[in-house]
């Protein structure tokens, strides 16, 4: 059970607010009191079970697109996929997804629809069941203790899985895929303009996609988007500094492969996909934080609670009574 205190709902919060809450409140303040939040909220065991969902969705989407491009006949595609996940996910988490491209490529070239069926549709339900870890994840930070109806839960789980789901798939599209993408155009003016918007518009579709997740996974009614942007925007960042720093560590680091050996990839995919899943939940804890502050409601952990819970309090408690 979570122990986080419910954040009341609040009506028509938009960016103006949080930012004049921001200022009275500080940076530090919020910050700290956001962690506690997560942390009472058994945040970091939810980021556990999404990381190892997204770690899985990435073996499954590559599979997907390689089965895609062998349908297509476009041999191509998988190369281009090969060599940017190199470059774009960290040093031997990379080699692993390499490795599901290479076999998915192999399988795809006997059996053309074989890979496309079972990369599509272990996609969806991994995506699904991730998507329903999430609202769990969110609700308990909020403070909400009871999740929706099976059938809802996972019947919206489906739809964030289609639609933030394809928007996060754009979203890397314009990252990782980008100077490729460019690579098939031969037209010099569309090439540039393209260089030049892929970072921003990759970035905007990122925070857009985790600012839909805020704003209608949770159980509950959430202030406006604008009021969502700023949780949504730490979140990126931290996954930012997190892909950046982790791919600096593996390309200068030497003994990390020597220690883990043929594991060395799998090792490093699982821990990307943990920080990648504590930089989300700790986002959504800057956004209830923050509401629960603006409804003067402040304290992450709801200490009547705990108490109420707690055997050596009730003990105790009996013992005064006693004596």
């Amino acid at each position: 059970m979570s122990s986080a205190s419910l954040v009341p709902e609040t009506r028509d919060l938009s960016g103006d607010d949080a930012w004049a809450v921001l200022k009275r409140t500080g940076w530090g303040r919020l910050a700290k009191d956001a962690f506690k939040r997560m942390r009472v909220a058994d945040g970091f065991s939810h980021a556990r079970s999404l990381a190892f969902m997204i770690s899985l969705l990435a073996i499954e989407g590559l599979i997907g697109v390689v089965g895609l491009a062998s349908v297509l006949h476009k041999g191509r595609i998988s190369a281009m996929i090969d060599a940017t996940v190199r470059g774009a996910i960290p040093g031997p988490a990379g080699h692993v997804l390499t490795t599901a491209v290479t076999q998915a490529h192999r399988v795809a070239g006997a059996h053309h629809y074989g890979a496309l069926l079972f990369g599509i549709i272990g996609s969806l339900v991994v995506a699904t069941t991730a998507m329903g870890q999430l609202e769990r994840g969110l609700n308990r930070i909020y403070g909400v203790e009871q999740d929706r109806p099976t059938s809802k839960k996972y019947g919206l789980a489906f739809l964030f899985a289609l639609s933030a789901g394809t928007a996060a798939a754009a979203a890397f599209v314009c990252l990782a895929f980008g100077r490729d993408v460019i690579n098939l155009t031969s037209n010099h003016a569309l090439a540039d303009a393209w260089s030049l918007l892929r970072w921003p518009l990759g970035v905007g579709l990122t925070t857009v996609t985790v600012t839909m997740l805020f704003r209608w996974s949770p159980r509950r009614r959430q202030p406006r988007l604008s009021w969502l942007a700023y949780g949504s925007g730490v979140s990126v960042l931290m996954w930012g500094l997190v892909t950046v720093g982790l791919g600096l560590f593996f390309r200068s680091s030497s003994s990390f492969g020597a220690t883990y050996g043929p594991l060395a990839g799998v090792v490093a995919l699982l821990i990307w996909s943990l920080l990648s899943s504590v930089a989300l939940l700790y986002g959504a804890a800057v956004a209830a934080q923050l509401e629960a502050v603006r409804t003067e409601s402040p304290a992450p952990q709801d200490i009547a609670k705990v108490v109420e819970s707690d055997p050596v309090s009730d003990s105790h408690q009996d013992n005064v009574k006693t004596s």
